[in-house]
């Protein structure tokens, strides 16, 4: 009698003839409960397997633990819940994982033949480097497509916020850039958790081994001092953009691709009295220099999908489901499993020894507040019953950044950016890469940048460039002449914002007010950045390349330029902080209040970091689930000597 739940664990190919059933009969007494069918069949299928059962779905679970076996339910299949899975999985723990969208690209370019079987039309968009806006144009299926409230101090737009909704998450979606932050940000957190005892640490010390431990660098003349920060036996690609210089692949000829628009713009920053970094994920992260990417040495986007997920899709340990997480399912302060709705309309309630919520910072925190985990006054607005009153939602922090764009005599890559009026262009890069894995596809463009103090009395760098061969329209494509880009961003806004619901309904986008330039000097150290750049685009060395601005007047004042800024600036799509360390969750993420939840994702940011943020949440993911499946785990150090920012009391630069 009663309900039965069966969880059924395939492996990644359906038409394997092996599988196991797992019974769950809630009336029986304990020593009844469970059972065990092994069974074998034959299927005799017309057309696709996919058209007889869906591929890797699970319908309803519970554990079934032999003495130190587990199983782990993980929502969210980004950038953390790719790595705890891979992680949970390599200590024969079972997982189920469950993500609303489907494939990215689970493949390397070198089997292109799988990856055209499971994604036929849409596969390139995530392997190609340099394609990467595709998937934050409007008609893909792999966003989210979320946008912030109207934002008063930025003229009432509403700014584009895109999150992942597929295998790899924003992993798939981002533009490849690998930025550690600053030792500071890291040293920042550990006073967020002082109350705590035996926590595990977060300072820079602390984070260090984790880093390593997810990255394999290719980095090309790599000396023994920046040796110190690398690993070298990760899951994680990391090149290197002194590299692209000259593509040297193993078995392929050197090509000169590098624009000397790379090298005048790293001498510009040195005739302006600005350091150098051959490194800024090492020693200095302050300085001009080379940027790291996400992007291996087969030439194609190293997601976590690719570097975490890929290997274990044949794990029968694995289970995949294709699913939105609806509620979690409380029994008091205890969660037991959730709720998940899948594509066809139904709904099943998936059951686990823990719950590992890595849905981002976005996702996260509505799930939280759907189940009773949040701020109660609001719950209690939505006809919610709170279960544990916790800030979750509160704390957002997001960095802004806008373009300044230059025309320049130097051949950019509008040539190959568009399809008129050179398509043959654009062919032949396309080909090269699908053919050699090398050429101007296989970078993220993003090859030099810099990290810059906006004042005296600044300790560690508050602005960040990106620059490009190359100038933006929106998401779509190239400006129509040779053109630069510098995108400038800072790094550590002091605004706060909010996650908060809608409605009660899972399907309602949650509303999502980053409250931007509301921080006290916000808007200044963004005015900083715009003259401090336009500083360095007028030195000698970049004067001889540029042509003259694109999309902005030079002459431009202080309250002209603000004006400006607040007009044009955009989201560097950098959300975090709406399930923090300290106030909502102890520091190896679990949930205040609670029993068997964790939160895994860019939600337990305290502050944020100095930089992109996928590597980060890559590497809290890794401590975190070494701290889950060891006992003592996450709690490695170690110490190196850096760069504490010099004379930065007196100077600037």
């Amino acid at each position: 009698k009663g309900k039965v739940h069966a969880l059924y664990y395939p492996p990644s190919h359906i038409h394997t003839r092996h599988y196991t059933l797992y019974l769950f009969i809630p009336r029986l007494s304990n020593s009844r409960r469970r059972c065990v069918v092994h069974f074998s069949v034959m299927l005799s299928m017309v057309g696709k397997p996919s058209t007889m059962l869906p591929n890797r779905l699970s319908v309803v679970s519970r554990s079934l633990s032999t003495t130190n076996q587990k199983h782990y339910l993980v929502l969210g299949a980004g950038s953390a819940g790719s790595v705890m899975t891979h992680r949970l999985l390599e200590k024969n723990h079972k997982v189920t994982l469950v993500d609303a969208g489907s494939h990215g690209s689970s493949h390397s370019r070198t089997q292109l033949p799988s990856a055209v079987k499971n994604n036929p039309l849409h596969f390139w968009k995530f392997q190609i480097p340099s394609a990467l806006t595709y998937n934050l144009r409007a008609e893909s299926k792999a966003n989210w497509h979320y946008e912030t409230t109207p934002q008063p101090l930025l003229n009432g737009r509403s700014i584009d916020q895109p999150r992942g909704k597929c295998l790899g998450g924003s992993s798939n979606l981002n533009a490849m850039v690998y930025v550690r932050g600053n030792k500071g940000d890291f040293d920042s957190w550990p006073p967020f958790m002082s109350e705590e005892k035996d926590a595990i640490g977060w300072g820079y010390e602390d984070c260090l081994p984790y880093f390593k431990k997810a990255q394999t660098s290719h980095t090309p003349n790599c000396t023994a001092d920046m040796k110190v920060f690398k690993g070298f036996d990760g899951p994680l690609e990391v090149t290197n953009g002194a590299q692209f210089s000259k593509h040297v692949y193993p078995g392929k000829p050197e090509k000169l691709l590098r624009s000397p628009l790379h090298d005048a713009l790293l001498e510009a920053g040195a005739e302006c009295g600005y350091k150098s970094t051959p490194d800024s994920n090492g020693y200095s992260q302050e300085g001009f220099g080379p940027m790291d990417q996400t992007v291996g040495m087969d030439g194609a986007r190293c997601s976590t999908e690719v570097a975490y997920l890929a290997k274990n899709l044949d794990n029968p340990n694995l289970t995949i489901v294709q699913g939105h997480a609806k509620e979690l399912l409380f029994d008091g302060v205890a969660v037991k499993g959730c709720s998940v709705a899948t594509p066809d309309g139904q709904s099943m309630d998936i059951m686990a020894d823990e719950t590992i919520s890595s849905l981002g910072s976005i996702g996260t925190p509505q799930l939280l507040m759907l189940s009773g985990v949040g701020p109660s006054d609001h719950l209690s607005d939505h006809g919610i019953e709170t279960v544990v009153d916790l800030p979750v939602g509160q704390n957002l922090q997001d960095h802004l950044e806008f373009y300044m764009q230059y025309r320049t005599t130097a051949r950019s890559l509008y040539p190959v950016g568009n399809w008129l009026p050179f398509p043959h262009l654009r062919v032949a890069t396309g080909l090269e890469w699908f053919l050699s894995g090398a050429g101007l596809a296989a970078s993220n463009q993003f090859e030099v940048g810099a990290f810059l103090r906006t004042g005296a009395g600044v300790q560690w760098p508050d602005i960040q460039y990106h620059f490009i061969c190359g100038a933006v329209i929106g998401q779509e494509e190239f400006v129509k002449e040779n053109a630069m880009q510098v995108h400038v961003g800072t790094l550590r806004p002091a605004a706060r914002g909010t996650v908060t619901l809608k409605s009660k309904d899972y399907r309602d986008a949650p509303l999502i007010d980053p409250r931007y330039l509301t921080g006290e000097d916000d808007l200044h150290g963004l005015v900083r950045g715009f003259e401090m750049t336009r500083e360095v685009m007028r030195a000698p060395a970049m004067e001889k390349y540029n042509s003259g601005a694109l999309n902005f007047d030079e002459s431009f004042t202080y309250s002209e330029a603000a004006e400006w800024i607040k007009a044009n600036c955009h989201s560097a799509y950098h959300p975090c902080g709406t399930a923090s360390l300290g106030p909502v969750c102890l520091s190896d993420g679990r949930v205040r209040g609670t029993r068997g939840l964790r939160v895994v994702d860019a939600s337990l940011m305290p502050n944020m970091t100095s930089g992109n943020l996928n590597a980060p949440v890559i590497m809290m993911a890794e401590k975190i689930a070494e701290a889950v499946v060891e006992e003592g785990g996450g709690r490695k150090k170690e110490r190196v000597e850096m760069f504490e920012g010099g004379d930065w009391m007196n100077s600037q630069r």
